[in-house]
């Protein structure tokens, strides 16, 4: 009976030593994460401006929360809807402040919800709603008022991956059938037991709400939107633009449904464990492409091994290539200490020369990564896939592209550690050690008393 007693107590000290330890590098790596939203960006934004309205066209409204907004789920909607030429698109919200996206980028609003709504007369006839987190109520309750205020039939609601939830929230998807993120759909399920949740489909077409799976899966859903308004050939040449590896989805959405596997705990192994993480700067230049810059933020910002910064040559806000207002953290001359600088889009080289070769001239001495301009002709998020295994492990690259939903997986090479020692090692090293210590603690106190006895 002594034996079991000990195994217990053996047990559960591990348990508590290495759980507890966990638990706090996993809030430390989520509470550095969410302060980057809460700081001030110095910048002037006297050159702000709004991409002209053009009654002929339909309106579209990309949303932005006012605490933080998911980057892949506002950036590439934004990018696919201005690709077209078809429509005014706007980056809207409660105001003008300066809006956070995850992984550190931050933008400028267009327009307010009641500008636009007064530019239209009307209101958009396309909303796009990105995840955005509900951390506090009265700075969400602006957001939700104006998507309900304008979700009656003749507008079309474009839910992105989690977005769906806030459509839910709003209880515009109640008696619907909807898809979401496969990370957050089992929750859902409980939470809004009135919505029909579909994990096989990359996006869900339901009266006049279109919701998608996780993040990749949006490309699918706002290709759906664009062939049937503009077209199939409309939405074909934006994928082919894009170099989208996947588009027979948009026809056919049904595929084999993620699931949460044991190989996933190298993300909260990463968040709880990966203590040395990598800081990454990425340029902010004029003519930046939005989908290129959401590579370098959504798959390195969320992989819990790399904290990404931006920089720019300017203290006034950078416009990307379809006409977004972009404020960098930093500029070239007082960036902090960078593990890498990365330089996204193929035509980087030119489009940014002078910034390059200010960040040489002021002592950049980071690693360089020009991510896209050896591989123009490869899906944006290919080549960061690929980097993230190099500068982490294949394991941390390929739950990358599962988190995104990318499905091409087969044209990946994937090239590096097989794991992360650090992530995988730490763990195993305090477990170890608390065991070595209770060990001593035992034959110190424990054996001593009882040969005394």
């Amino acid at each position: 009976m002594k034996k079991v007693w000990r195994f217990i107590v053996y047990v559960c000290v591990m348990v508590l030593v290495v759980g507890g330890s966990g638990a706090i590098g996993f809030v430390s790596t989520m509470q550095e994460a969410m302060s980057a939203y809460d700081k001030p960006v110095p910048a002037s934004l006297q050159s702000v401006q709004a991409p002209v309205y053009d009654s002929k066209k339909q309106t579209v409204a990309v949303v932005l929360a006012n605490e933080v907004t998911e980057v892949f789920d506002f950036l590439v909607p934004y990018e696919m809807f201005s690709m077209t030429g078809e429509y005014n698109v706007f980056a809207a919200a409660p105001d003008k402040n300066i809006k956070s996206l995850t992984g550190g980028l931050d933008v400028v609003p267009h327009v307010t919800f009641d500008e636009l709504d007064q530019l239209t007369g009307k209101g958009p006839d396309i909303i796009v709603i990105p995840f955005m987190p509900i951390l506090d109520e009265d700075k969400y309750r602006p957001v939700r008022e104006w998507i309900k205020k304008h979700s009656g039939k003749e507008t079309t609601l474009l839910s992105i991956c989690n977005g769906a939830e806030n459509l839910a929230d709003a209880g515009l998807l109640n008696g619907k059938s909807a898809a979401t993120h496969w990370g957050d759909i089992g929750r859902l399920e409980k939470k809004y037991t009135e919505i029909s949740w579909k994990r096989d489909q990359r996006y869900v077409h339901d009266g006049n709400v279109i919701s998608s799976a996780g993040l990749t899966s949006g490309i699918d859903a706002a290709l759906y939107v664009i062939s049937r308004q503009k077209g199939e050939p409309a939405a074909a040449k934006v994928a082919k633009e894009m170099n989208y590896p996947s588009y027979h989805f948009v026809q056919r959405p049904q595929m084999e449904p993620f699931t949460a596997g044991l190989s996933d705990i190298v993300y909260v192994l990463n968040n709880a464990f990966q203590w040395s993480k990598k800081k990454n700067g990425v340029l902010l230049y004029d003519g930046a492409d939005e989908l290129m810059l959401s590579s370098a933020f959504d798959t390195y910002g969320a992989s819990g091994t790399t904290t990404t910064i931006t920089v720019s040559s300017k203290r006034e806000p950078i416009v990307s290539r379809h006409g977004l207002n972009l404020v960098a953290r930093y500029q070239l001359a007082d960036a902090p200490k960078l593990d890498k600088m990365i330089f996204v889009g193929p035509d980087v080289k030119k489009l940014a020369a002078s910034d390059i070769r200010s960040w040489n001239e002021n002592g950049g001495k980071a690693e360089q990564l020009y991510l896209h301009s050896d591989s123009p002709e490869r899906f944006a998020m290919e080549p960061a896939f690929e980097d993230l295994a190099k500068q982490e492990d294949i394991r941390t690259a390929k739950f990358a592209a599962k988190r995104l939903e990318y499905r091409s997986t087969s044209q990946l090479q994937l090239e590096g550690a097989p794991f992360s020692y650090e992530a995988f090692g730490i763990p195993i090293g305090i477990t170890l050690l608390s065991l070595f210590v209770l060990y001593l603690a035992e034959r110190r106190f424990v054996r001593r008393k009882t040969v005394s006895a």
